[in-house]
């Protein structure tokens, strides 16, 4: 197992890990901010150190498993007040067991027992905040929609905002905690306030202009919400899901039942 680092630009460093999904590692002159960290199958913090010796603060975008568990590695742990449910619920069991289950079904060697010795952090209940890094500023922004909790970071420096699972070109709405997309794209289309140029996301390596987000909040249009076919992704969650695809061949998979109704998740 290894993890690769790819610096997508000056003090960004966009990491994948053993099954896929990438977390960022922003280095100021005086300190660093990791945003999310992975499965955690490799030893994230001494990845980190190989990068930076600097001082780092970890922040969750949210509490899902394949962005949460690689904070077994670190001491302390940042998280949206609204995302502590999630948390307890995707850092234990029996969601542990279907992560392992998922890694061996993929081909993924696991020391199991080394892997669960190493405990969750109980984190530290953020709503948001600004953080001088020392030539870099990351401001990190709820947005409600993949989950409760949700955050967002922009770095103005870099012209640079991180969406965490709020955006990937394939976006996924239809978890019991998600909004339903109406809330979803108010809050999306929110960030698009921001003067960014460039954005990174968690499921892709690349680094994407603006414009690919510009389009896909677009195309959320309550027409082609209603007029979005059934989609069999959300089919082993037990839920019946639609999915309304969206130029660049971006796709957003949703809750059809939630869409419909209107009801904001519990």
């Amino acid at each position: 197992m290894r993890l690769i680092d790819r610096e997508l630009l000056p003090g960004v460093h966009h990491v994948e890990d053993c099954m896929g999904v990438c977390f960022t590692l922003i280095v100021g002159a005086r300190r660093a901010l990791l945003v999310d960290a992975g499965y955690g199958f490799e030893d994230v913090a001494a990845f980190v150190r190989g990068i930076t010796p600097l001082p780092v603060t970890l922040w969750l975008t949210h509490a899902h498993h394949d962005h949460a568990l690689g904070a077994r590695w670190f001491g302390a742990a940042r998280l949206h007040p609204d995302e502590l449910p999630e948390y307890a619920t995707y850092a234990a069991e029996p969601w542990l067991g279907r992560v392992l289950a998922d890694a061996r079904e993929n081909g993924v060697s696991v020391d199991e027992a080394a892997w669960r010795a190493r405990p969750m952090p109980a984190p530290e209940a953020v709503p948001g905040e600004t953080i001088d890094l020392g030539g870099l500023t990351a401001r990190v922004l709820p947005c409600p929609g993949h989950t409760p909790g949700s955050v967002a970071v922009y770095v103005p420096e870099r012209a640079l905002l991180l969406t965490g699972d709020d955006w990937n070109p394939c976006t996924w709405l239809f978890f019991p905690e998600a909004l339903p997309v109406a809330a979803y794209r108010a809050n999306l289309r929110g960030l698009l306030a921001l003067p960014f140029e460039r954005v990174i996301c968690p499921h892709r390596t690349a680094l994407y202009p603006r414009r690919v987000l510009e389009a896909f909040a677009a195309g959320l249009t309550d027409e082609a919400i209603a007029a979005a076919p059934p989609s069999e992704v959300g089919a082993p969650f037990g839920v019946a899901t639609r999915a309304l695809a969206l130029p660049e061949e971006q796709v957003l998979v949703f809750d059809g039942e939630k869409a419909r109704g209107g009801e904001r998740c519990p």
